[in-house]
């Protein structure tokens, strides 16, 4: 239907349904997928693969790449030559790069839906398809490299417990060919396991789990009750000098052995031959705990993703530090300097089954190989879903089975074939640090952009993070970068840099949201408001940095004072604007009026404190003259999307101006207040009750634009707000002209918007509480409160909600507006009025939903009356009527 035809339809129910959501047809959901980037809702497909809780899909995961190759296999060698002293400044400085980039990711995980594809879906959506498509690519390549670093340090604890001189037995050949045939066999049983599907891994890494703090637990023990045990050096390692003995021994607990253990002695590295350093030794401690991604990147298996992963990877971060610290020090005090560094697998030897070791090495590295190989799968599928690569990677998209990507776990396995044949841990251990820091680096950027630009919709559920932490893990990730290795930081910069130049002249058909839009807008505000606003694209506008640019028309500012206040708390850092019509005609002046009352109104701004524009026009009547306003307000991309419009009744103007504490600076401006700010006289007006219903009318169904009307701002007092902590924003989400109507998405959503924005401003935000009334009218007071706390949970809006149960005169679902008598209307609507004051009669602002006038003038007569007689002697009431989609429902 052409939307046209709706709009001239008379029907109240009608006009509403015009712009409400349509059944679309698979061709059209097809051009919106296309032309928008997005898919269809599929809530088979979304919800029938989320079966991992927090436990065993983050906690477990997370803790077991934390551990992987370093807690059997490198931390002598760690201790050994970084000593106690620089070892726990290594785990500190590590892990306070972890902490600050957990807080960003779960800052961003909690502020919207999270898809497959973990940290990838989370830096894209935020970033833009061209930074976060190339930071994608470097991620997936991080855990190809990490799984084929745990692979090597599994192969590396099987030949030194099997191979020729195996601690257990000598039953498997060693050479370089023979280490990449066990290492291609662990990873096709990675790929056979992924293949099968996430569940299976979940509930493996569970098992290994204990199974790995089984042995910890067995090897603490072994270090604290033995004593003097000599070790045999590995054959492996061919520096150690066996023509005196080939052992060395373990102390047990010793305080000598301790202070021997505290100071740094760099040496070789008996598997590479290469002399050690601090950048080299933090290189491997880092690439072994960078695992805090592995619950965010099968973040389409987990059921409940925006709790689990904060949850889940703060608690494995804080418990494996623990482990770490506990177990350095531990070693500090029983194991000499000389077995540190000459046996890396010391454990082993010490504890008294060794085989447990063994055992704990091939399970914390093969769990961890195991996670990183289903990490890369899910961030190449979610690359292949999004397109940014076009063909290149569509075969990858189209072989799926039920929800696993096959093709992306073929790709994957191949891809850490080719690595195993570096075949040298410590080697791969600085290029995947290199890379897992970059990723780090660009989740915090992320983080710090959202911040930044103060997005109203950025609002995550996960409260303990600023934009100073995300600061101070963006640069702790971007020096160490360079400290571990500049070289291969320098390849890894450039390689992204490349993909991004590639991917930003390749406009890949996608609507994520801009973050540089969101940025560039917020320096707007501020500075560089010419270049700026060249730049800003209204073709890249998301969803997601919706914010209200507003225009509100005065009649006159004098007695709008406290209204302009008002919405200049409610722009959220947007455009706000005041528009004026002056009556007459130009014909009639030497010199246009409006270039003489310019400096009155600039000095009305500076006296309000307000970040406004003001647009006043001539015209011969003020419909005529807000048409002028509302299209040539603006500039660019931005244009007001919100009109504010004051009530029309009978209330005297009161003069606001002459009460302000400033007022004297105003008529020193040399400027005849009096003249232009005249007040109005008993029964004088410029605008009649139908004009001044068919200005909201156009605003809404002509000119596409949200609706605010404004009632007894003449109360509103801000400033008692800070000397009261218990004022309330009600909100009241309920079409009283049909209230067994449910409002248009639009509407509500818009509604609860304004009044979040409103609770964001100082003053507003310590000071006052949200509470949202609906009624049981047709529902059970269980199933209304379930319902609407389903949707602010959606929205992440934090709101006390009222049921109120109808006690009306007239019964509200037997009562036709157009068709009741006038006495009939006038009981309904004051028993309406009624019940809000009996409420909200207390509140600081009420916000109602305005249904929108009819086109027929006497409708609007009737319309105007019924609005009049709801909102009688309430608190400062804002009537809201919205048609802009406001909230990211992806």
């Amino acid at each position: 239907m052409d939307e046209s035809n709706l709009i001239i339809n008379d029907s109240l129910e009608d006009q509403e349904d015009g712009y409400q959501g349509r059944n679309l047809s698979p061709t059209i959901h097809m051009e919106l997928e296309t032309e928008l980037g997005v898919s269809p809702p599929d809530d088979l497909a979304d919800g029938s693969n989320r079966t991992l809780l927090t436990f065993g899909g983050v906690f477990c995961p997370v803790s077991l790449s934390m551990f992987s190759a370093i807690l059997f296999l490198r931390l002598g060698f760690i201790l050994g030559n970084s000593g106690l002293y620089l070892t726990i400044l290594e785990l500190l400085l590590a892990y306070t790069i972890l902490i600050f980039t957990v807080l960003s990711i779960c800052a961003i995980s909690t502020n919207e839906a999270i898809k497959g594809g973990g940290a990838y879906f989370m830096i894209s959506r935020a970033l833009g398809p061209e930074l976060g498509g190339s930071i994608g690519t470097l991620f997936f390549i991080a855990n190809v490299f990490s799984s084929a670093l745990y692979l090597t340090g599994c192969i590396e604890g099987i030949l030194n417990n099997f191979g020729p001189s195996g601690s257990i037995s000598s039953l498997l050949p060693s050479s370089y060919w023979w280490s990449i045939l066990y290492g291609s066999t662990l990873n096709f049983m990675n790929m056979i396991i992924c293949l099968v599907g996430a569940t299976l891994f979940a509930k493996t890494s569970v098992t290994i789990f204990f199974v790995v703090i089984l042995i910890t637990i067995s090897v603490i023990v072994s270090f604290v009750s033995q004593t003097n045990l000599p070790v045999l050096v590995p054959l492996e390692n061919t520096i150690f000098n066996r023509t005196e003995t080939n052992v060395t021994l373990f102390t047990g607990l010793s305080m000598d052995t301790f202070y021997s253990n505290l100071q740094p002695h760099f040496s070789m590295d008996y598997t590479t031959h290469q002399i050690t350093s601090f950048p080299v030794i933090f290189g491997v401690l880092f690439s072994g705990v960078t695992g805090i991604m592995a619950g965010a990147n099968i973040s389409g298996e987990l059921k409940d993703p925006a709790k689990s992963i904060p949850k889940g990877t703060i608690i494995a971060v804080a418990f494996t530090f623990v482990i770490y610290l506990f177990l350095f020090f531990v070693t500090s005090a029983t194991c000499p300097r000389e077995l540190l560094l000459n046996d890396y697998l010391y454990m082993q030897s010490v504890d008294y089954l060794p085989v447990l070791v063994a055992i704990g090495i091939f399970a914390a590295t093969f769990s961890a190989s195991l996670s990183n190989l289903i990490g890369a799968s899910r961030v190449l599928a979610a690359l292949a879903d999004d397109q940014l690569f076009g063909l290149l990677l569509h075969p990858i998209k189209r072989y799926t089975m039920l929800g696993n990507p096959v093709a992306a776990v073929i790709t994957t396995w191949f891809m850490i074939q080719c690595i195993l044949f570096i075949n040298k841990l410590n080697l791969i251990a600085q290029i995947t640090s290199i890379f897992f820091l970059l990723t780090y680096f660009a989740t915090n950027l992320a983080c710090l952009a959202l911040t930044l630009t103060s997005a109203p919709n950025f609002r995550p559920t996960f409260k303990y993070f600023t934009g100073k932490t995300a600061t101070i893990g963006l640069l702790g990730c971007l020096i160490m970068m360079f400290v571990i290795n500049s070289v291969y930081s320098a390849i890894t910069i450039i390689l992204c840099l490349i993909l991004i130049i590639v991917l930003h002249f390749r406009s890949p058909p996608v609507r994520w949201g801009h973050i540089t839009q969101a940025l560039i807008f917020h320096q707007t505000m501020m500075e560089l408001v010419r270049k700026y606003l060249l730049i800003l694209d209204s073709r890249k506008d998301h969803v997601k940095y919706w914010r209200p640019h507003i225009l509100l028309m005065v009649a006159n500012p004098r007695s709008s004072i406290p209204l302009i206040q008002f919405a200049n708390d409610l722009k959220k850092s947007g455009l706000f604007l005041i528009g004026h019509v002056k009556l007459g005609s130009l014909d009639n002046y030497q010199v246009d009026p409006i270039v003489d009352e310019y400096p009155l109104w600039l000095k009305l701004f500076d006296m309000l404190a307000v970040k406004a524009f003001f647009e006043v026009t001539l015209a011969n009547t003020v419909r005529e003259g807000f048409h002028h306003v509302i299209r040539m307000t603006g500039l660019g991309a931005m244009k007001p999307n919100t009109i504010f419009f004051g009530f029309y009744d009978e209330e005297p103007q009161l003069d606001f101006l002459r009460q302000h504490p400033n007022y004297e600076s105003i008529k020193k401006s040399g400027v005849n207040d009096n003249e232009f700010l005249s007040l109005r006289v008993d029964g004088q007006r410029n605008l009649n009750h139908h004009d001044y219903l068919t200005l909201i009318y156009e605003s809404i169904f002509k000119f596409k634009k949200n609706v605010c009307i404004g009632r007894y701002f003449n109360f509103y007092d801000k400033e008692s707000l800070s000397k009261h902590c218990n004022k309330r924003i009600d909100i009241w989400p309920i079409n009283f002209f049909s209230p067994h109507k449910d409002l248009p998405g639009n509407s509500w959503q818009f509604l609860l918007q304004l009044t979040c924005i409103l609770q964001m401003v100082p003053g507003w935000k310590n000071s006052t509480k949200l509470r949202l009334f609906v009624t049981d009218q047709f529902e059970s007071n269980g199933s209304v409160h379930d319902h609407w706390n389903k949707r602010l949970k959606e929205m992440r809006i934090r709101c006390k909600i009222e049921v109120i149960n109808w006690d009306l005169t007239v019964n509200p679902s037997n009562l036709d507006i157009y068709s009741a008598s006038p006495e009939e209307k006038d009981v309904y609507f004051k028993s309406v009025n009624q019940c809000i004051h009996f409420h909200s009669g207390e509140s600081s602002v009420v916000f109602l939903y305005l249904p929108p006038p009819s086109i027929q003038e006497q409708r609007n007569v009737d319309y105007l009356h019924n609005l009049t007689e709801m909102t009688n002697e309430l608190p400062p009431t804002i009537l809201v009527h919205g048609i802009t989609k406001v909230v990211n429902d992806n």
